[in-house]
């Protein structure tokens, strides 16, 4: 009788056990099926809008990338991100197609960022890709990294600065190239342009930029044919004064293309600056027309 007694009331505490477990605020006992699932690991993409302590380079590690608050001094900006198509089995190389579309792409990009033209202004856009390794792993980005320079010259050097590159373009600005003066060269040719005021006496202007075509660097005197003749349509228009025969002895032209590494990878724009060899100005030359830029009758 004892031992009847004693399974019964084994029995009725387990069965309001399982009962109270059953009812307890709506849980149905299943502690695992309502997480959300994991989403699966994938390769490392950098992220656009931040900054880099370090100077630019042109493949970029897992472990290199430290980016900063662009508040901080930092040397580079990265403006965009992309992506090679996945199949891909290797990073591109220089001057392939893949590595020039992508540049076309970075330089869309980035003048949406500045607000204009990015070589408008004292900047240089570049390239940046995954490591090998990164690339086994799966990463197929690319990174357009803007750097402000001392000058758009030979002897350019990388600014360290704080702020942010996004609109620095969009209306004055400091990184904005204008009126310059020229410093000799061999043969009577432009050596160095140098920025000044435009109130001050100069000799010189950025006019703008002429787009090549995809031709061979320049290494020939024909081959800056095309780029004379580009950055002289570029000059009319900002002056405002017919794209003829006598522009030619309105005033000449200073052209300055990228250089040949650049060209390889697909950077095609050309600065252009007027040039008056036989007298200065004060003031912009920008729309003056012809009685600002008038024929030199000799």
């Amino acid at each position: 009788m004892r031992r009847a007694m004693t399974t019964l009331l084994a029995a009725v505490v387990t069965g309001a056990l399982l009962a109270g477990c059953g009812g307890a605020g709506g849980l149905d006992g299943d502690l695992v099926d309502d997480w959300a699932a994991l989403p699966a690991p994938g390769p490392f993409t950098p992220a656009a809008g931040v900054c880099h302590e370090a100077d630019f380079t042109d493949v970029v590690p897992l472990s290199a990338y430290q980016p900063v608050d662009c508040a901080a001094p930092h040397r580079v900006e990265t403006v965009h991100v992309g992506a090679f198509p996945a199949a891909r089995a290797t990073p591109p190389a220089s001057g392939s197609t893949e590595l020039r579309g992508a540049f076309t792409e970075c330089d869309g990009k980035a003048s949406e960022y500045v607000g204009d033209e990015w070589r408008a202004g004292r900047l240089r856009l570049a390239v940046a890709v995954p490591s090998g390794p990164g690339w086994a792993a799966g990463a197929r980005w690319f990174r357009c990294d803007l750097t402000e320079l001392t000058t758009v010259e030979a002897a350019a050097t990388v600014v360290t600065r704080t702020g942010s590159l996004r609109d620095a373009l969009r209306g004055a600005s400091r990184l904005r190239l204008g009126c310059q003066q020229t410093r000799g060269g061999r043969g009577g040719a432009v050596g160095t342009l140098l920025p000044v005021e435009c109130a001050t006496r100069h000799d010189a202007e950025f006019v703008g930029v002429w787009r090549a075509p995809d031709l061979p660097y320049p290494s020939r005197d024909a081959d800056w044919v095309p780029l004379y003749a580009g950055c002289r349509s570029v000059l009319a228009r900002y002056v405002g004064v017919p794209d003829d025969a006598d522009l030619r002895f309105r005033s000449g032209v200073v052209v300055r293309p990228p250089g040949a590494g650049r060209w390889r990878v697909g950077d095609r724009g050309v600065r252009c600056h007027l040039w008056l060899s036989d007298r200065t100005v004060t003031g912009s030359l920008k729309g003056a027309g012809p009685a600002g830029l008038p024929v030199r009758t000799r």
